[in-house]
């Protein structure tokens, strides 16, 4: 039986793309999949599918001049390397015949080891600006799929496929998914999601107009693990993950979210009206572009986190953007699973 190895982690972006894939693979039956991360959230989001798992000790590139950064930047040559070499074990004992990374500090030995073992590789780019691993390792992967389709041209084996979305995301029907949360037909539903780890800037902005969004909307917030608070409000149900996001979606009116890409890709398809508030100074900028990019189409609005006390009228005004709904009715983002399945394929039969 052929073997595909998934790679890439460190946050719910770089594991959640994956997945996608992976439960389209193992609909198929008679596949054997394995996966290296770190010990992180893609170890805890992949350990209902029982699929092998290689926890590898990586160095994380860390942005900014500060003396830590600085001191944990010095160390990385010297743990990339015990890193790669960690990989080249892993990859020895795995046996696959295909790699697929989605980008992550983890997937650069990942690629790194491949590549000496000459085991072919694809990967992913979900952003509209490359991370750092796909652009370090795009030249010698097979294809480097992207998002957008602009991203494609700046890549070495480029290929727009567009995002990778899980197929149980819409499984999902809204009014089921109401009553399933004890919501009627008649509310406005806010669904708030702070990213995998949460937001406290998000979090705090919402709890901080709380009671007076309550008193116009039920809300849904996806806050983060170790970010709930205790509440007497029937309206307010809180999450620290969710597997099932499927749901929370169909069951909303407005989104309010992170501009990270597979959360963008994931509202667009549902066609939801969404706040897009995109993090800044402590990211690579990717979201404020992504968040840019939609915005100018129509797609969505933006709050910048230095507006985040106009939260209420930004609702408002979203809520009452009749251009914007008439524009996700018309989007033509489409998934990119079969584009990248359809690569993949012949290395697996």
């Amino acid at each position: 039986m052929k073997k595909i190895l998934f790679t890439g982690g460190g946050s719910a972006g770089h594991v959640i793309p994956n997945l996608a894939l992976i439960e389209q693979l193992l609909s198929l039956g008679n596949m054997d999949i394995a996966y290296i991360g770190t010990n992180g959230i893609e170890k805890r989001i992949l350990a209902p599918l029982h699929i092998p798992y290689y926890a590898l000790h990586c160095p994380k590139f860390a942005r900014g001049m500060s003396l830590s950064a600085l001191k944990n930047n010095l160390k990385i040559p010297f743990a990339l390397h015990h890193a790669k070499q960690e990989a080249v074990h892993a990859l020895k004992m795995l046996q696959p015949d295909v790699i697929f990374s989605k980008g992550g500090y983890v997937a650069l030995p990942v690629l790194l080891a491949a590549r000496k073992l000459r085991i072919p590789c694809f990967a992913h780019e979900s952003d509209f600006s490359p991370g750092l691993t796909n652009r370090l390792t795009a030249r010698f992967c097979k294809k480097m799929f992207t998002s957008f389709p602009e991203t494609a041209q700046k890549l070495p084996h480029g290929q727009y496929s567009g995002a990778l979305l899980r197929p149980s995301l819409f499984n999902s029907i809204r009014k089921q998914a109401r009553a399933s949360l004890s919501i009627s037909e008649e509310e406005t539903v806010l669904l708030i999601i702070g990213g995998g780890s949460g937001s406290q800037l998000v979090n705090q902005a919402v709890r901080k107009h709380l009671k007076s969004l309550l008193a116009r909307y039920t809300i849904l917030h996806v806050c983060g693990k170790g970010n709930v608070v205790d509440n007497n409000f029937k309206n307010y149900h809180q999450f620290e993950f969710i597997t099932d996001m499927g749901s929370l979606y169909a069951a909303s009116d407005l989104i309010l979210s992170r501009a990270g890409s597979g959360a963008v890709f994931e509202i667009l398809a549902f066609k939801k009206p969404s706040i897009l508030i995109p993090l800044e100074h402590a990211s690579r900028g990717d979201q404020v572009e992504n968040a840019k990019y939609f915005a100018e189409k129509g797609l969505c609005h933006i709050l910048h986190q230095t507006q985040l006390d106009t939260l209420p009228t930004a609702i408002e005004k979203a809520l009452a953007d009749q251009t914007m709904r008439l524009r996700l009715e018309n989007n033509s983002f489409t998934a990119g699973n079969e584009r990248v399945l359809e690569e993949l394929l012949p290395y697996l039969t």
